[in-house]
């Protein structure tokens, strides 16, 4: 509640001027404008978060590997149909010879043709395995390998090859077992012996590239 100053007369309150005798009251507050509310403001879509736009970058990455992937099968599919398209195998009885556009694959269960392969001599009454030998030329590398097997004790078997090659490069020999390297090169003879049961295995692989020229 206001009083006027002058007269003493009560005013009501925002009162600036006294109703009995029109003094100016003093000390009254200034009538304020009413505020106007402003519109309430509705959120906007949510910015998209860390963790959904990692997901989008592992589907595309994903995607991006699956692409790829169906381009590297078609393109193996393609090669793999020129390859046979332009590979031929030939038998001659116990013979299988494969031939591609890097080289030729050859088997044969034919003792003497192993030994010819091989250019190594076959222990006396050894006996190829089943899976007999197998030689291959790519790039001007000619590979023969073949496994025998004999019942004579390792120890004899590796005397007698011991005595093929005299000036063998390595020579290693242990309970059962014995291994021989020897050659040059551009020839290297490898022969590993070992007892397997109460047999004795041969394993004789022959590996020779042409000679180097020298200017």
């Amino acid at each position: 509640m206001a009083f006027c100053n002058s007269c003493g007369a009560t005013l009501a309150p925002g009162t600036k001027f006294c109703t009995k005798c029109g003094a100016v009251v003093t000390g009254a507050p200034a009538a304020t404008a009413p505020i106007a509310s402003s519109p309430a403001v509705s959120p906007g879509p949510l910015a998209p978060t860390g963790s959904s736009s990692a997901v989008k970058i592992i589907l595309i990455v994903v995607a991006v590997v699956v692409v790829f992937g169906i381009l590297g099968i078609a393109t193996l599919g393609i090669i793999g149909v020129h390859l046979a398209r332009r590979s031929h195998v030939t038998q001659e009885g116990n013979r299988v010879k494969v031939e591609t556009p890097f080289g030729s694959v050859d088997t044969t269960r034919d003792p003497q043709q192993m030994a010819k392969d091989l250019g190594v001599d076959i222990y006396p009454g050894a006996q190829p395995q089943a899976n007999g030998s197998a030689t291959a030329t790519f790039g001007g590398v000619h590979t023969s390998s073949a496994a025998f097997t004999s019942n004579d004790p390792p120890d004899k078997v590796c005397d007698f090859y011991r005595s093929k090659f005299p000036n063998a490069m390595s020579s290693t020999s242990g309970e059962g077992r014995c291994s021989i390297v020897s050659g040059n090169q551009n020839n290297i003879v490898t022969i590993n012996v070992e007892a397997s049961g109460s047999s004795t295995k041969i394993q004789i692989s022959n590996v020779s590239k042409p000679p180097t020229s020298s200017n």
